[in-house]
């Protein structure tokens, strides 16, 4: 059995998190029309990022761990779509989309990296 993790120590952890307190500023600023709506939906995506490391990590086989590393970079993915229709709405100005784009990249590539780490060691 291995030992529970501490997820803070993790990289991806920690930019997962800095991405998820961007998307919450970026969407402070969007219609109230879309507060139940993209407002929530980009919050959402961006917070189950970290939140799936931080329990994956907590996890205590390998196996359990990947699967939330998995979970994970599903959301990468959701987040990346909503980021895509918020700029194609006009709620995202170019720099800030593409800034944000650029970190999905980073933390999707990192967090590959982990659970290739991660499933190879099983």
């Amino acid at each position: 059995m291995d030992y529970m993790r501490d997820f803070r120590k993790l990289d991806v952890w920690r930019r997962s998190h800095e991405l998820t307190l961007a998307v919450y500023r970026d969407t402070e600023s969007f219609p109230a029309s879309e507060r139940f709506g993209l407002t929530s939906q980009l919050r959402r995506a961006a917070a189950a990022v970290p939140a799936n490391i931080a329990e994956g990590a907590g996890r205590y086989s390998k196996r359990e761990y990947a699967h939330f590393l998995n979970q994970a970079l599903g959301s990468t993915n959701e987040l990346e779509y909503h980021l895509l229709l918020s700029y194609d709405l006009g709620l995202l100005d170019k720099p800030t989309y593409g800034a944000r784009l650029a970190d999905v990249g980073e933390i999707r590539s990192k967090m590959t990296r982990l659970r290739q780490a991660v499933v190879s060691r099983q």
